[in-house]
């Protein structure tokens, strides 16, 4: 019987969180996976993993004594792993800023396809998912519903002074208001 790609990215996304698990490296499930566990729709691509800075050569170490295929890519901010045509990225740097300790520390544990491990705080998540917008990049429709999906979860008016610097950003906390998803996001 053949598994579907969806299975497969399910799948190694939880042998990527047991490896990190057991080689005790600080992570978190962030991305659109992290969105849905928090109720998004579930993404159709790959899963995504947040280590801090420090342990980004640990995180690889472990991975790989799990026999997981570890590739590391062109970027120097992530590293892959990869099983037939999946993969997860396990990322050091998001947004232009490496990852330190205290955004692991905010993550809630949380099961994740029968396996706990720690997933970004909702507003993290928010914010990384709000600043990755640029000129290159801005799929707002894709956004809508996660940011729906995670409202009540989120801190707001923490999401608008982080993201004050990005345009883009700023012009879907608006769009979030005038839809009245988030009411009370726009300044008047």
């Amino acid at each position: 019987m053949q598994t579907s790609p969806r299975d497969q990215v399910r799948d190694l996304l939880k042998r990527t969180a047991v490896a990190l698990k057991e080689g005790e490296v600080p992570f978190a499930l962030c991305g659109g996976y992290a969105a849905w566990v928090r109720g998004a729709p579930e993404p159709d691509h790959d899963a995504d993993f947040v280590v801090p800075a420090a342990e980004s050569e640990r995180a690889a170490k472990a991975l790989a004594d799990a026999g997981l295929q570890v590739v590391d890519p062109a970027e120097d901010w992530l590293i892959k792993v990869v099983r037939d045509d999946v993969f997860v990225d396990v990322l050091w740097r998001t947004c232009g800023r490496f990852v330190e300790t205290d955004l692991i520390e905010r993550s809630e544990v949380m099961p994740v396809l029968s396996v706990q491990m720690p997933v970004l705080d909702a507003t993290d998540l928010v914010v990384s998912k709000l600043m990755a917008l640029d000129e290159h990049y801005c799929d707002l429709a894709r956004l809508l519903p996660v940011a729906r999906a995670m409202r009540e979860q989120v801190d707001w008016a923490q999401v608008g002074r982080e993201v004050a610097e990005n345009d883009f950003a700023v012009v879907f906390l608006a769009l979030l208001d005038r839809l009245d998803i988030v009411p009370g996001l726009s300044p008047g």
